[in-house]
């Protein structure tokens, strides 16, 4: 939660309009950056894409998620990811499309998106604290068959900064169930990335569309500058380089 180190709150510039947002009702919540998807072998390059698209998104979330443990905000990981005897994984999911290697397939980070291997877990320069809280989702969305509802009414949290991979699937999912509960969302712009940049861009007109119909629209200077006005100019220079 907020403490004495920063602001008890401030107003984000977005789209469609500039959003007030209390901190300490307020969680930084970073959708899935694992090496499964970040790396080259692991499930998204087994899908034909290319996992460098998604590399520009590290930078901003590293600096706004400095910015958060500063003030003591509270912070969850995603992380997209099936049991070990894939109970917990539909058929449908498996079979789906004509990957390299499947779902639970042995690949150079261990078995393809199964909990526990080194390919599932979060990539270093994001890697969570050990007081943050982890969320391990079966699904694209983070409500779904997850106690991230519970967790963040535990906590008293509103609001919600959205950061991740990717844009157009887990990060809009995530932000549509949220939207549905409730919550107010800011989606981080230079904080999200798909491996379809045309996607991406699409994917965030869906969410600011219609006066906000799913959330808000910000991106990593805006937000640092309202976490942190008197070291935003630092910090924004090295989310961008």
């Amino acid at each position: 939660m907020a403490n004495s180190r920063g602001p008890l709150s401030g107003t984000v510039a977005a789209e469609p309009e500039p959003i007030a947002l209390d901190f300490a009702a307020t969680a930084l919540l970073i959708i899935d950056m694992q090496r499964d998807f970040m790396e080259p072998g692991g499930f998204g390059e087994t899908l034909g894409n290319d996992v460098s698209q998604l590399a520009r998104a590290v930078k901003p979330i590293a600096a706004v998620l400095e910015a958060a443990r500063d003030i003591g905000m509270l912070v969850v990981h995603t992380r997209e990811g099936h049991l070990p005897d894939l109970s917990d994984a539909p058929p449908a999911k498996i079979e789906r499309g004509a990957p390299s290697l499947r779902i639970g397939d042995p690949g150079p980070m261990g078995r393809i998106l199964i909990r526990g291997e080194a390919g599932h877990d979060i990539i270093p320069e994001l890697y969570p604290l050990d007081n943050e809280v982890v969320i391990d989702k079966p699904g694209k969305g983070a409500f779904y068959a997850t106690e991230l509802g519970d967790v963040l009414q535990q906590y008293g949290i509103e609001n919600l900064l959205v950061c991740g991979v990717t844009t157009e699937v887990c990060v809009n999912t995530t932000v549509r169930e949220a939207n549905d509960r409730g919550y107010r969302c800011v989606v981080l712009a230079d904080g999200c990335a798909s491996y379809f940049p045309e996607f991406h861009e699409m994917g965030l007109k869906m969410i600011k569309a219609q006066g906000g119909i799913f959330g808000w629209v910000s991106d990593s200077v805006a937000v640092l500058e309202a976490l942190s006005p008197e070291t935003s100019k630092t910090a924004a220079a090295g989310a961008s380089r």
